[in-house]
């Protein structure tokens, strides 16, 4: 996995703190002594509209008050931390190598910064990479997966939550989370190609991965907040009635339960139609490598139907994630009704509570 900062010292048991547009959540993951992992606390708050747009933040000293409202509720006593970027803030790149050592690479990467992102001046970021392995076209060239983000970026959320009086150990991505979580929780054969989509209130995360490495990413700006949007318009209603019938279903809105079904679908169509086309992108780019299924998380992944209407579109087996597929819970803890009701929208939180201070 990619750190964007080095790692400081303390326990090696980091609580994940998923920042979305729309909420925040904390999770704590444990190591099970004879092998496996338990979710030993998880809380969330909501969080008001206009503090995360695509991934910047707007209002950092109040997210802050936000974030420590969220651990004083918690109960949760950690300060070390990992969350993550993602949209317009992080660039993520499949570049081409010579065969080289990881610092000459690294030199290369920083000296000639231009050639491979979109930065003319590297002091202004900070960026990191993994070696995918040998291209398969070219034994004298490495696949490299390159990513960046631009230092003012970085800091804004590290001085957030240092202002909250936490301390981010691990500053990941979005995408790579998911891919954490489903590494354990999914069994796959080396050659299994697999996206993960992942729909939130403003962004969507894409990740194909075959095996235990990322092939392709992408991040568009659209997410459950378009639904919801566009049902507050057509019912007259708030925002935030409107996110409460589009969770809880049609009563009291007017609607049959056909009619709020296909309202909801013909509402998600712009997000259906930009998944379908980066997927299309993928097969074009990549050879049309066969890809074994989608799994579907986030807030998103739970609108009535999307899973078919991918499915359909996409010719692909398409699910709904499971964060818990052999991930326990701590019922001491954790309300297991809460977190199997919201399941999908944890992958993301869950796959940064995975990660460890030793992690690489």
């Amino acid at each position: 996995m990619l750190d964007f900062k080095s790692l400081f010292p303390g326990s090696r048991h980091l609580a994940g703190l998923d920042i979305g547009s729309s909420s925040l959540k904390l999770a704590e993951i444990l190591e099970l002594p004879k092998g496996g992992y338990v979710l030993n606390r998880f809380s969330q708050i909501p969080l008001p509209r206009g503090i995360i747009v695509d991934g910047i933040i707007n209002d950092s000293s109040l997210l802050a008050a936000k974030v420590k409202e969220l651990f004083k509720t918690s109960g949760h006593l950690r300060k070390g931390i990992v969350t993550s970027l993602s949209g317009h803030s992080v660039i993520i790149k499949k570049v081409g190598f010579p065969t080289m050592e990881e610092e000459e690479m690294r030199d290369m990467i920083r000296e000639d910064a231009a050639q491979y992102l979109p930065f003319d001046n590297m002091e202004e970021v900070n960026f990191d990479f993994q070696i995918l392995g040998e291209n398969e076209y070219n034994s004298d060239q490495l696949d490299v997966l390159l990513v960046a983000a631009k230092r003012d970026i970085i800091d804004s959320y590290t001085d957030a939550l240092q202002a909250a009086g936490l301390e981010v150990v691990i500053m990941d991505v979005d995408s790579f989370a998911l891919e954490t979580v489903y590494e354990e929780n999914y069994d796959f054969d080396e050659n299994d190609i697999v996206a993960l989509v992942n729909i939130g209130a403003s962004i969507t995360n894409i990740n194909v991965v075959r095996n235990d490495a990322s092939i392709f990413t992408r991040d568009f700006t659209l997410g459950g907040n378009i639904v919801t949007e566009s049902l507050a318009e057509r019912l007259g209603i708030s925002f935030d009635e409107a996110e409460r019938i589009k969770t809880e279903g049609p009563d009291g809105s007017g609607l049959s339960a056909d009619d709020f079904s296909a309202s909801l679908m013909g509402y998600a169509d712009p997000i259906c139609a930009e998944i379908e086309r980066s997927i299309e992108f993928f097969r074009s780019t990549f050879g049309g490598d066969y890809i074994k299924n989608v799994l579907l998380s986030g807030g998103g992944a739970k609108l009535s139907g999307i899973a078919q209407d991918l499915q359909q579109r996409l010719g692909v087996d398409t699910e709904v994630f499971d964060p818990f597929k052999k991930i326990d819970i701590n019922n001491k803890y954790v309300d297991a009704s809460l977190v199997g009701q919201i399941g999908p929208a944890l992958a993301v939180c869950m796959g940064l509570a995975l990660r460890r201070v030793e992690d690489k």
